[in-house]
């Protein structure tokens, strides 16, 4: 009787597979389909690599009862004009089955993608590729290779995604944000949105793309969005470059909420009802948000005890080392319990009492230091603002984009910020630097009662800069052995934390710094804490190998040669201080690759030791597009060659080069002094943004650096 209800199962499981499946295909490729026989593309786009035909967006938010479903798809018609573009689409990797993360309990997670694809050669003949029967599977996923596609092909390809879960309450969609144009040019672009009561639209176009449009529908209960577009020219997607300040883009967000309640609840900007697509976010909208969301709290207990017997020059002074402290208090602290936890050495968590707090987000850190900064009758705002590459504030349409910080209205005012480990007081997130933002005015340390707007400060660069000092000695005249002595400063620097520390490189800097008990200390076992011990030190030793051959090969990528017996020291963390460096030392062999025998005469490629730099190509020096920085930055560069006894150099006038303007510079000075050439370079970005009037400006100074890299002293007996 099992075996029989188990086949009954499986059969009736099968025919709606089936089922859907066919009705997946009609939905892109049935009767109505109007680009079945769509083959041919303008003149004026018969040069480029390929052409979208038809591009089709779907996106359907549908609810039965507990149960909600996310249907998202994409199909595409791509006539293929040239052989990268028969490689690029000759093959796909996807997965036929995944877990949604939006859900709860184990029926309601899994999900379902299917794939069609199809061949349409220049006679018009279809081919369509059985998915099932020739895609292989491969750590995991599914790869489909297509057999024979050829040059003036079309390929006609969908996915289609199924991602059903439960939700009793509320639930805030991943948003979609993108530019309406792709990397090739596209004929036909039509965007769909399907959704119902209880979901909440928030949509906008930008930079001059069409508005979405509603469809009327059969239910009061439904409701139907399209956005159409056609003769959408390519994208060019160049360094430095924020797609959605300029060109032409949508984003949209669908909010889940059952009820009144669970819209206050809700994580993002709503409308008034799930009827109204919700266009813009006012100064109101931040208001009545962020009100909601932030109340002094939290236990001051620990900092009470840190400031016992301290005294400070300033209240700056007093807010910077109360900010250090919590950041570990409330967040390194915790990082080893993470790794122990993740390694499966044992559960760290009950050592730590019975409520411990780790300020996972903006809001839990932001609500704390309100509560501090009110018992210590420290002035205060709160600052909201949106990344710069995601356009202005003013265009502020997905909660999710918006960045949040304190401000502390003492003499010089200092900006707090949501801790990462090497984040410092008194520096902004770079990517908000320069932009307008609103300021959440609190009164009397309690309540946001206003909301305004206010231009955050800029870094400069200065600020934000990289110092290095490399001496190289030469090594039997095969090599050389290189000392790189490094600094790091303002973002730079942070930057640089990211790439080079692991967590044992600060979490026991700051149990030091603080006194603070060491997880391992907790475990009163003495078995047990040897065993735990030896384990994590076998960890730490596994990630130290692994991070000395992630600094090698990051140096190779950095000189763009190979290097040999490499080490790193870091001298000092930089993490207690904005004006705090970071300091490196770093030693290695350098072998066969900037030397050159020519005679008696060595041929030393010394300004490669400058490290790669930019070399701009034909088709960067047309640029179309204006310059977006991710913040001004300044490199000086020190590099010492000790010339061996008998022997001097000649071809220094090469070095010195001199290019400055208003966007930036680069200058070089080679001079001999003693037994020692000296090569001092600067090179620096002014500004976070520059007209596309003012890109040859920057060209010239880049290649003056590119082609500092190129020249080669000569080294030859006296």
């Amino acid at each position: 009787m099992k075996a029989k209800l188990l086949l009954l199962l499986l059969f009736v499981t099968s025919s709606i597979i089936a089922q859907d499946k066919k009705e997946i295909r009609d939905f892109f490729w049935g009767p109505k389909d109007e680009f079945k026989k769509a083959n041919s593309i303008p003149d004026k786009w018969k040069n480029e690599s390929a052409v979208f035909i038809h591009k089709r967006e779907h996106y359907n938010y549908h609810k039965f009862g507990a149960s909600v479903t996310y249907t998202s798809a994409i199909r595409k018609r791509v006539k293929l004009l040239d052989q990268a573009a028969v490689t690029e689409f000759s093959q796909f990797s996807y997965k036929n089955k995944f877990y949604s993360n939006k859900a709860y309990g184990t029926v309601w997670r899994r999900g379902t993608n299917f794939v069609g694809v199809k061949v349409v050669k220049p006679d018009g003949k279809e081919i369509e590729i059985d998915t099932e029967k020739e895609a292989k599977e491969v750590n995991g996923e599914q790869k489909l290779a297509i057999p024979n596609l050829e040059v003036g092909d079309i390929i006609d390809y969908y996915f289609y995604s199924v991602e059903p879960f439960k939700s009793v309450y509320d639930y805030t969609f991943a948003a979609v944000e993108t530019p309406l144009g792709d990397v090739y040019p596209t004929m036909d672009l039509k965007i769909t949105l399907e959704t119902e009561n209880d979901f909440f639209v928030n949509f906008n176009t930008y930079n001059g793309a069409p508005a979405l449009k509603q469809i009327p529908t059969k239910s009061s209960g439904e409701r139907s969005y399209e956005l159409t577009e056609k003769n959408i020219e390519k994208n060019e997607f160049p360094r430095w470059f924020y797609p959605y300040a300029e060109m032409p883009c949508y984003k949209f967000q669908v909010i889940f909420a059952r009820s009144g309640k669970f819209e206050k609840l809700a994580d993002g900007f709503l409308s008034e009802s799930e009827k109204e697509i919700k266009k813009t976010v006012a100064k109101e909208d931040i208001y009545d948000y962020y009100n909601k969301k932030f109340v002094p709290d939290g236990d001051l207990g620990p900092i009470k005890d840190f400031l016992k017997g301290k005294s400070f020059a300033s209240e700056e002074e007093k807010v910077r080392e109360v900010y250090y402290f919590c950041r570990h208090e409330y967040y390194t602290r915790y990082i080893e319990a993470f790794v122990v936890n993740d390694a499966k050495i044992f559960y760290p968590f009950e050592y730590y009492g019975g409520n411990p707090i780790f300020f996972s987000r903006e809001e839990s850190f932001i609500n704390y230091f309100m509560y501090f900064l009110k018992k210590n009758e420290i002035d205060y705002d709160i600052i909201v603002a949106t990344p710069r590459y995601n356009g202005s504030i003013d265009d502020l349409l997905i909660q999710g984009n918006v960045t949040k910080l304190i401000r502390v209205n003492t003499k010089n005012p200092v900006y707090l910020e949501y801790f990462s480990p090497y984040t410092s007081a008194d520096q902004i997130d770079y990517s908000v630097e320069n932009s307008k933002a609103y300021v959440l005015e609190v009164s009397k340390g309690k309540r946001v009662t206003d909301a305004s707007t206010v231009v955050l400060p800029s870094s400069t660069y200065q600020e934000n800069n990289y110092k290095t000092k490399t001496t190289l000695k030469l090594d039997d005249f095969t090599g050389f052995k290189v000392k790189r002595e490094s600094s790091y400063l303002g973002h730079l620097k942070e930057n640089e934390q990211k790439e080079k520390f692991n967590f044992y490189d600060f979490v026991y800097e700051d149990y030091k710094k603080y006194g603070t008990t060491q997880l391992l200390e907790y475990v009163k076992n003495k078995k047990k804490k040897e065993q735990y011990t030896n384990e994590l030190n076998a960890l730490i030793n596994k990630m130290k190998d692994k991070q000395k051959e992630a600094f090698e090969k990051s140096a190779e990528e950095e000189f763009e040669f190979a290097v040999e017996d490499y080490k790193l020291e870091i001298k000092n963390s930089g993490r207690y201080g904005k004006k705090s460096a970071l300091e490196i030392e770093e030693n290695f062999n350098v072998k066969d690759n900037l030397i050159k025998k020519a005679g008696d005469k060595y041929l030393i490629e010394i300004g490669k030791m400058l490290t790669a730099q930019i070399e701009i190509d034909q088709k960067e020096k047309d640029r179309k597009n204006n310059i977006y920085m991710v913040y001004p930055r300044s490199f000086d560069n020190e590099i010492i060659l000790e010339i061996p006894a008998g022997y001097s150099v000649s071809g220094l006038e090469k070095f010195n080069k001199k290019v400055e303007n208003e966007t930036g510079g680069f200058t070089s000075k080679a001079e001999v002094k003693g037994n020692q050439l000296i090569i001092n370079t600067n090179k620096y970005y002014k500004n976070y943004y520059e007209p596309n009037a003012n890109w040859n400006k920057m060209i010239a100074f880049l290649d003056a650096a590119y082609q500092f890299t190129q020249e080669k002293v000569l080294l030859k007996k006296n």
